[in-house]
């Protein structure tokens, strides 16, 4: 990483205006990509040459093309298709579950209104980061973004790089715990298995591991597609179950039927209202991933055209499952994720199509973060691009150490909500808000037109309060949203409604 850098944008010509146009939203062959802002920080392959800090955003994707031609292991081979199939993999996930207890917290109509907004909110700031990368192609990961965007600064990467890893390894955590509920769920509370619930995590640690072991984010695709697959299937079976199984699991007399309010209840405290509110960020929010996803693809210009296809969905299925089975379920009996509100029979059918999201969202995280420190380890190395013995096992034992972290955060933060809300709090604020909120300011910079200063169009201004008003959202969550998770976590174990760290007993809906 380089420590000189200039501000100076001596190093390109400013021949290209402020995107505008149906390409600057939906992508295409016409999709002027916009000066650098800053020089290149990221070394490029060897046999470039040396004044490839002067090349063309164009020119240093081609050569990329070039350089892995031939070899055994290409990585730029993602069409946007297959990009799709990794978003929809990301994005219909478990999480879709916790959207009822949400929806029960915020009531009903903010509830739908926040889904959508959030919903826009990250659609926009996706483009923004989609922009960046046009402009820099050779960067590898959200870390090569964060030194960029701070001045070049290596603090910055290395702050990106800590808090790139903890997010990945926390989610691998998460789907430990949740591939251990769903265990439990299935066996019961008395399976006769030592120490049940930190065994079922250790099986599902071991099972996640080896379906990590692809190195292209084009096969791991094929495998995305199933799995989204098998959550729609999943959430639409909980949706309809909700509706035909008479009453909600645990109904009784005295609690009487499903009660929904359209607003939230009186008494509902800024914790729980902040917390339902970051599991729909939570939820939402997964730019970390799309910077790996897009230096993989062979044509990044057609990037916006899965995103659309992606938000659009998440949209339609997020709003209507969350409605529906809150609708049937109510304040009462409304658990999360929803499959514990169904009947026991119901309750393991729809949650056994859940199992290739359990493994696959933490092995798509899980290569992530392995890519991170593979590529770099061996950079222009020809383990990174052939079949060797020292490459393989590298890699393998980079995907161990995140499973084996994974394993202990899972068991030390045992409970499904108030680790949504913790992530989304301390992960999100930057990678969801705050870094694209500067990204679009330094572009706009090395445009030579800084919103609210220099483009005077309704655009120019209504763009940069926009981004103002995300990074401000960013420090919101950051601040008011981890205060609130940790709380969160403290009343639970407080009024005992959660398990204990590495707990044996069993942790079932």
């Amino acid at each position: 990483m380089k420590n000189e850098y200039s501000d100076s944008p001596s190093y390109d010509v400013h021949d290209a205006t402020i995107p505008r146009g149906w390409s600057a939203w939906f992508g295409g062959p016409r999709v002027r990509i916009g000066p650098r802002i800053a020089p290149q920080i990221v070394p490029l392959p060897e046999d470039i040459g040396d004044s490839h800090s002067e090349l063309s955003s164009d020119a240093i994707l081609n050569k990329q093309l070039e350089e892995e031609a031939g070899h055994a292991i290409q990585y730029r081979t993602c069409s946007w298709q297959k990009t799709a199939a990794l978003l929809f993999s990301e994005y219909i996930c478990l999480a879709i579950m916790s959207f009822p207890w949400s929806y029960s917290v915020l009531g009903l109509v903010p509830g739908l209104i926040l889904t959508v907004v959030q919903a826009l909110v990250v659609l926009y700031t996706s483009i923004v980061l989609w922009e960046f990368c046009l402009r820099h192609p050779e960067v590898r990961d959200v870390c090569d973004i964060g030194q960029m965007l701070f001045w070049g600064q290596t603090w910055a990467w290395y702050f990106t790089a800590v808090m790139f890893i903890l997010n990945n390894t926390f989610i691998q955590g998460l789907h430990v715990l949740v591939g251990a509920k769903y265990l439990n769920t299935m066996a019961g509370e008395n399976a006769g298995i030592s120490c049940q619930t930190v065994s079922f995590g250790a099986i599902v640690c071991v099972i996640c591991w080896f379906s990590s072991l692809p190195r292209t984010f084009s096969m791991l695709s094929k495998l995305g597609t199933a799995s989204a697959a098998f959550t729609f299937i999943s959430v639409i079976l909980a949706t309809i179950f909700a509706g035909v199984q008479g009453n909600p699991a645990g109904f009784t007399a005295e609690d009487g039927n499903p009660i929904v309010t359209a607003v939230p209840v009186l008494g509902t405290t800024f914790v729980s209202g902040l917390g339902a509110f970051l599991n729909i960020s939570y939820t939402f929010i997964g730019q970390i991933t799309l910077p790996s996803f897009i230096a993989e693809m062979r044509e990044p210009r057609d990037f916006p055209k899965a995103l659309w296809a992606c938000t659009i969905l998440e949209i339609i299925v997020f709003s209507v499952v969350g409605a529906v089975i809150y609708a049937f379920v109510g304040n009462q009996y409304i658990t999360s994720p929803a499959f514990g509100s169904l009947i026991p029979l119901y309750k393991k059918i729809a949650f056994s199509f859940m199992i290739p999201t359990i493994i696959f969202l933490g092995v798509l995280y899980a290569s992530v973060s392995a890519r991170f420190l593979f590529f770099r380890i061996f950079q222009n190395s020809r383990h990174k691009n052939e079949h060797t013995v020292v490459g393989w096992v590298t890699w393998a034992l980079i995907l161990l150490g995140t499973w084996i972290l994974a394993f202990v955060i899972a068991n030390s933060i045992p409970f499904f909500n108030s680790l949504l809300s913790l992530m989304s709090s301390l992960f999100d604020s930057f990678f969801g808000f705050i870094f694209w909120g500067v990204a679009y300011f330094r572009m706009r910079k090395a445009d030579g037109a800084i919103a609210l200063l220099g483009d005077r169009s309704f655009r120019g201004w209504f763009e940069g309060i926009l981004n103002i008003i995300i990074i401000l959202t960013g420090i919101f969550f950051l601040t008011a949203g981890t205060y609130a998770s940790v709380q969160g976590i403290l009343d639970e174990f407080a009024l005992g409604t959660v398990g204990t760290a590495f707990q044996c007993a069993s942790n079932g809906i």
